[in-house]
């Protein structure tokens, strides 16, 4: 925060031709160090919760992805604009989805992604059980077999 404080205060006013805020700039016309907002510990926390859409099994923080450069500057874009955390995570779901979050909430929308796997897992382990049990059963006889059939079939021998 101290870092992101000092970049904005130590900054150059930075203007277009017509007057207006130069790109890169802060809400006050004043030049941002994106680099200094970058090399914080809020930020560092912040990509480390935020997913790389192209790598998909990294951070933003940890891919070298030009789309991950990009979106490391966006951050640092939305903080030096004011914004706090939840609300930068916000606008990055609203625009990319929750796909962006490294760790999504839970939800009813993304419920089976959680929950799935642990049901699976029991289906699995009770029909194990059920198989196992009937297994453990006394094999019939070849002639107790073929009467059992002909009793569901309804036939008299």
């Amino acid at each position: 925060m101290l870092l992101a404080a000092a970049a904005v205060a130590n900054a150059q006013t930075a203007t277009t031709p017509a007057g207006q805020p130069a790109a890169g700039t802060g809400t006050a016309g004043r030049a941002v160090d994106h680099e200094a907002l970058m090399k914080s510990e809020r930020f560092r926390r912040l990509a480390a919760e935020l997913r790389c859409l192209v790598c998909q099994n990294q951070t933003l923080e940890e891919s070298t992805a030009p789309l991950a450069r990009d979106l490391r500057e966006e951050v640092a874009r939305l903080m030096a604009g004011g914004r706090d955390n939840d609300q930068i995570k916000t606008y990055l779901v609203d625009r990319y989805g929750e796909f962006v979050l490294y760790r999504p909430s839970i939800s009813s929308r993304n419920a089976l992604l959680w929950f799935g796997p642990f049901l699976f897992l029991i289906a699995g382990a009770i029909a194990w059980w059920r198989l196992g049990r009937r297994r453990a059963q006394a094999p019939r006889s070849a002639q107790a077999a073929l009467q059992h059939v002909d009793e569901l079939l309804g036939r008299d021998r």
